[in-house]
């Protein structure tokens, strides 16, 4: 029964209002019961790190996601160890056979040059859906707001489908200091040049989550999401938490 007036959310298979979780393992029988209750509400599911490679049953893994219609993709840290390793090839070949539609291309562990980035997400767009992710893991690697804007626009140009802003799963990297304080002039300085719809901002603590929502509005894209806090995010997104209380109706239909 609803009877709240409450912010306006995207529904279905969402383009923005994402949200985007983080799977560091999560056995397959425990994933299908929160997937049971919670899949409507996740639309993204980042396998972290490089954790899909040594992960049991695996292809039984991304068919129970596509299954709720959310998209796995496997964490970047996977692409650049097959870039380390020159088996890009092989690694197509592993995604085709897994049924995976989507590939993050990342330099969060190694530097791999812009222009070196793009050749690869020329290459994966082919066949795939590329997803891009601009920051470094690194906490004592600083890049100026220039360099960050200048890296989105040209992920975009080069057919990205969305840009991920680097955060880390501690959310101590990145668009954040070490504190785990929010870069908000460069957060600003992004929404100013960039659709934010297009933007998935890793978020993984309900602190910088209420932040993004307050910003951006609930239908901002959030990722690096934990499973079990994808209904508290819901809830936030929806204005049934205090911090995000009295969202106003103009920033309730922000994103839409």
């Amino acid at each position: 029964m609803e009877f709240l007036t409450l912010p306006e959310r995207t529904k279905g298979i969402r383009t923005n209002g994402i949200t985007s979780v983080a799977d560091f393992g999560t056995p397959m029988g425990e994933l299908d019961h929160i997937l049971a209750d919670y899949g409507h509400i996740i639309d993204i599911a980042k396998m972290g790190i490089g954790s899909a490679y040594v992960t049991p049953k695996i292809k039984d893994k991304v068919k129970l996601y596509k299954e709720y219609n959310i998209r796995p993709y496997c964490g970047g840290t996977l692409f650049e160890k097959c870039y380390y390793q020159n088996k890009i090839t092989e690694y197509q070949t592993y995604l085709y056979k897994l049924g995976i539609e989507w590939v993050e291309i990342s330099n969060g562990t190694l530097d791999i040059p812009i222009e070196e980035r793009l050749n690869m997400i020329a290459l994966f767009r082919e066949d795939f859906h590329v997803i891009a992710e601009v920051g470094s893991k690194d906490a004592n690697k600083e890049m100026s707001e220039s360099i960050w804007k200048e890296e989105m626009k040209l992920l975009f140009d080069a057919g990205c489908e969305y840009v991920i802003t680097e955060g880390r799963d501690s959310g101590t990297a990145g668009i954040y200091e070490k504190s785990g304080e929010i870069k908000s002039n460069l957060i600003h300085e992004l929404m100013k040049d960039f659709d934010c719809n297009k933007i998935i901002f890793e978020a993984p603590t309900a602190k910088h989550q209420m932040y993004f929502i307050k910003e951006i509005g609930p239908n901002v894209n959030l990722g690096n999401v934990k499973l079990n806090d994808v209904l508290v995010l819901e809830a936030q997104r929806c204005g049934l938490r205090s911090e995000t209380f009295f969202l106003e109706e103009s920033e309730c239909k922000l994103l839409l």
